[in-house]
C-alpha cells in the first residue's frame, strides 16, 4: 500500500469550541487511537482533502509533536450540506500485526460479453479484507477479459495471497449480463454456452 506523510499538531484543549476554532483555521480535528493511549491533534483540512477525495487507501505516517506513527483512516465525518471535512478517526498500525480494512476493487480488461452487447455488473466497490497493510496491495485487481455473457466471478475466486477476505466466498463480484440484441460469440465468432446462474447472480445487490 501505497504511504503519505502527514504533519499533526497535538491538541490542548479537547471540545466543541477548540474544534470550532480548528475548523475556522483550516484545521481538522483528529483522533489516533489502537495504541497505548488516545492521542487528540490537528491536521490541515487541504492537505488531507488531497487523500481523502480519491478511491484509493493509504498508510498515513502521522508526525505528532516529533513522533512518527503509522495509521490507517478508520473513519470520517463530513459536513452534511457542504461536504466539508469535520473530524477523523486514524488507527494506529503495530508493526506485524493485522487489521480489518477495506481495499478498492479494481477491474481491468474489457470483457468478452461486453464487447458482445452484455452489460457488466459490478457488485462492489471496495473488498473487505484482514491482513497486515504493509504487505497488501493498493487495490484488489480482478481481469474480466475473458467474461461472457452469462459468466460471473465469486469472492472465491479471487486471489489475495497476503489477505483473507471476509465476505461471503459465494458472493458475485462481477458478472455480464444478458441485454437486448446481445450476441455471446468467442473471438472466433462460434457461440458459447450461458451459465443458467450467471444472469440472476449478476443480479445480486451490491455491496461495498
Amino acid at each position: 500500500m501505497k504511504t503519505v506523510s502527514l504533519s499533526g499538531s497535538p491538541r490542548e484543549n479537547v471540545g466543541k469550541k477548540d474544534a470550532s476554532h480548528l475548523r475556522a483555521d483550516g484545521k481538522v480535528p483528529c483522533v489516533l487511537y489502537g495504541g497505548d493511549d488516545q492521542k487528540h491533534f490537528s491536521i490541515d483540512r487541504i492537505q488531507f482533502d488531497k487523500f481523502v477525495y480519491t478511491p484509493d487507501v493509504f498508510i498515513y505516517e502521522l508526525e505528532i509533536g516529533g513522533e512518527k506513527i503509522n495509521a490507517i483512516v478508520r473513519d470520517v465525518q463530513f459536513h452534511p450540506v457542504t461536504d466539508e471535512t469535520l473530524h477523523v478517526d486514524f488507527f494506529q498500525l503495530i508493526d506485524g500485526k493485522t487489521v480489518k480494512m477495506e481495499l478498492p476493487l479494481k477491474l481491468t480488461g474489457n470483457a468478452i460479453g461486453v464487447r458482445n452487447g452484455g452489460r457488466l455488473m459490478s457488485n462492489f466497490r471496495r473488498i473487505k479484507i484482514k491482513g497486515i497493510p504493509a504487505e497488501l496491495p493498493d487495490a484488489v485487481e480482478v481481469d474480466i477479459t475473458k467474461l461472457r455473457i452469462g459468466h460471473f466471478i465469486r469472492i472465491e475466486d479471487l486471489k489475495l495471497p497476503s489477505a483473507t477476505i471476509m465476505h461471503n466466498p459465494k458472493s458475485v463480484v462481477v458478472g455480464v449480463k444478458m441485454a437486448r440484441g446481445a450476441v455471446d460469440e468467442d473471438e472466433e465468432g462460434e457461440e458459447g454456452e450461458e451459465d443458467s446462474e450467471g444472469e440472476s447472480a449478476a443480479e445480486a445487490p451490491a455491496e461495498g
